[in-house]
């Protein structure tokens, strides 16, 4: 009997992918993203071509730069003015650019407010383009109304979720969610081991290393980075043997850091594109709230999160918005408990980072909780291999998409 061979869908022999993102955490995701679809084209025999708004890092990882997004990003009402500008002309010439050159399948990154603009240009013009949201706004979370989860959903023929709470939430509201795990569980497994890392900065044996993590925006460097420098000046008070390691995530901010450490007179080296070795051989972390603060836990270093807007965002918020949160930290809200310290707004003042931070230097109990729950923490945010798995569904998509156009 004649073997009857399988019969597949052509699979695109060339596709166009444009990867939308903001701010310097967008384009760490995007650059995971990129590599690996990298990996998984080349497998399939598929040649991309990948277009992107982010920063160096996806530019370094081969994608081409339509523009960079990662100065013009914010957090908070007021903050925000000074990049709306800026950004619509931003997206107004990527906008002409896409009318020439339309990508076959667009992958938005976190950065709603932009990416929300992009997908409805791409829905009203290339209403064909598949769309993907990849991290998408944490609506699971603090969603101040429906409205804005069903304009998610509207944009996004798949939405990859890296939490699972996050699948559930958007499944809950009717979207195509598949949960595929963090990508910085791929990224920390990179990480130089605490001896190696310690070896690599030069850090002698009673050092103790606190990595300070103060900003990836402006408006950071002028809300959080006194307060931080503040507490550290605490800190090696109390313990002379305490030397700052600060990893820059913007070459912007290195005067201002310098002259803060001059200011209160600390102990500190700045380091650039090291930012996973000050990690790996860190004792404590004194850091904002964000994406690090997984990769920290995730790196099993105990950590202290602070966050600070203006006073006049905070009260809006507060007053008209009806803002609140259960947590701010990443590893809190994965876990939906308070695992590391979270200091916000009024909290976060010099005297209790302070305290929080000697607390988990020196008394055996709390590190010892704190690992344990990052233990926990692991286990929640899924297996090795996520950014292959988030490149395969995109893949995937393309090729049906392909395949449609094939069967019509």
């Amino acid at each position: 009997m004649d073997t009857v061979e399988p019969v597949h869908p052509p699979a695109a022999r060339s596709a166009r992918i444009l990867i939308s993102t903001g701010e310097v955490s967008g384009d760490l995701q995007g650059a995971l993203l990129v590599e690996a679809l990298w990996r998984q084209a080349e497998k399939r025999g598929l040649a991309l071509e990948i277009l992107a708004l982010g920063g160096d890092r996806m530019a370094a990882a081969g994608a081409t730069l339509l523009g960079d997004t990662t100065a013009i990003g914010s957090v908070g009402i007021v903050e925000a003015l000074p990049f709306v500008l800026p950004t619509l002309m931003l997206q107004r010439r990527v906008q002409q650019q896409l009318q020439q050159h339309p990508p076959d399948l667009v992958v938005m990154i976190d950065y709603f407010g932009p990416n929300s603009r992009i997908g409805t240009y791409m829905r009203r013009h290339f209403s064909q383009v598949p769309l993907i949201y990849y991290i998408a706004p944490q609506e699971w979370v603090w969603s101040l109304s429906p409205a804005k989860t069903q304009q998610v959903i509207s944009l996004s023929d798949r939405l990859l979720a890296i939490f699972p709470e996050e699948a559930r939430y958007y499944e809950k509201w009717g979207a195509n969610a598949t949960y595929v795990g963090h990508p910085l569980v791929d990224r920390v497994a990179t990480f130089p081991s605490r001896a190696a890392a310690r070896q690599q900065l030069g850090i002698v044996e009673d050092e103790v290393a606190i990595a300070l993590l103060p900003a990836s925006r402006r408006q950071e460097v002028k809300h959080l980075l006194p307060v931080l420098c503040q507490a550290a000046q605490q800190i090696q008070a109390a313990l002379p043997q305490a030397h700052l390691w600060i990893p820059l995530s913007l070459s912007q901010f290195q005067t201002s850091v310098e002259q803060a450490i001059r200011r209160y007179g600390l102990r500190a080296t700045i380091v650039t594109e090291q930012t996973q070795t000050v990690i790996a051989a860190a004792d404590l972390a004194l850091t904002k709230s964000g994406t690090a603060n997984l990769e920290i836990a995730l790196a099993g270093v105990p950590q202290v999160v602070i966050y600070r807007v203006s006073r006049v965002t905070a009260w809006i918020a507060r007053r008209f918005l009806k803002f609140s949160i259960p947590f701010m930290s990443p590893p809190n809200l994965v876990m939906m408990e308070p695992i590391v310290p979270e200091l916000l707004q009024e909290a976060a003042t010099p005297e209790h980072i302070a305290r929080e931070g000697l607390a988990l230097l020196l008394d055996p109990d709390r590190r010892h909780q704190i690992q344990q729950d990052y233990a926990r923490l692991r286990q929640v945010l899924g297996d090795g291999g996520v950014c292959d798995r988030a490149a395969g569904e995109v893949l995937d998509l393309l090729e049906q998409r392909e395949m449609g156009r094939v069967m019509a």
